[in-house]
């Protein structure tokens, strides 16, 4: 992170904002001609205090989202992972269409309890089809099994990374302090503006 930091003071790395604003940009441009071109985007973000921020920013621009947990072979086990997602989109049309009424008490409180949990930690993914072709992360060392699965299958990424992380983990790495939410806001908020405006004008073309 050498090449990040531009001075320490009582014990303290101070990030090169110049670096940050650089690869920020960088990272816009990725997405901005990504979403231009129809592709899908995962944000990663699951620290409690950025759980309501991620899911927002989220749907804002009609990405994919895990804000709760990090569920180890999310990605690489796809198929499973697919078939989980079905289950879930078949148990909430059952559930809208009525079908939970003519249940027993018992298994209705079973399958809504099921219903919530899958909510809980699938609820921003269960549209999610494919596998998404860009992952945002805003923790690297929180998601490193997120980068990690990205990496073995060739998913390219962007990650906010503080002081004491890795830069080589992710394609574009954007040196910020991940511990306040002015920061992860400001990031997230410059990356989900470029998916809006790439979306705009991949819209505009078809």
């Amino acid at each position: 992170m050498a090449p990040y930091i531009s001075a320490k003071r009582k014990g303290t790395h101070i990030i090169n904002l110049a670096r940050t604003a650089r690869f920020l940009s960088e990272a816009c441009d990725l997405v901005f001609d990504a979403a231009s071109q129809g592709k899908s985007f995962l944000i990663v973000g699951t620290k409690k205090r950025a759980t309501d921020l991620v899911a927002s920013a989220a749907i804002r621009a009609r990405c994919h989202y895990v804000n709760k947990k990090w569920f180890s072979g999310m990605l690489t086990n796809w198929s499973i992972t697919k078939t989980r997602l079905s289950q879930f989109r078949d148990l909430r049309a059952e559930e809208k269409m009525g079908k939970f009424h003519h249940l027993p008490k018992r298994d209705v409180a079973i399958l809504k309890r099921k219903l919530s949990t899958l909510q809980r930690y699938l609820g921003g993914i269960k549209y999610m089809t494919r596998l998404p072709d860009i992952v945002i992360v805003l923790d690297q060392q929180k998601e490193y099994i997120a980068l990690r699965e990205c990496a073995i299958l060739g998913i390219p990424t962007i990650s906010l990374v503080d002081t004491n992380c890795d830069p080589d983990l992710a394609n574009i790495s954007i040196p910020a302090n991940d511990d306040t939410m002015t920061s992860i806001r400001l990031i997230l908020n410059k990356l989900v503006f470029s998916i809006c405006e790439g979306r705009s004008l991949y819209i505009r073309n078809r």
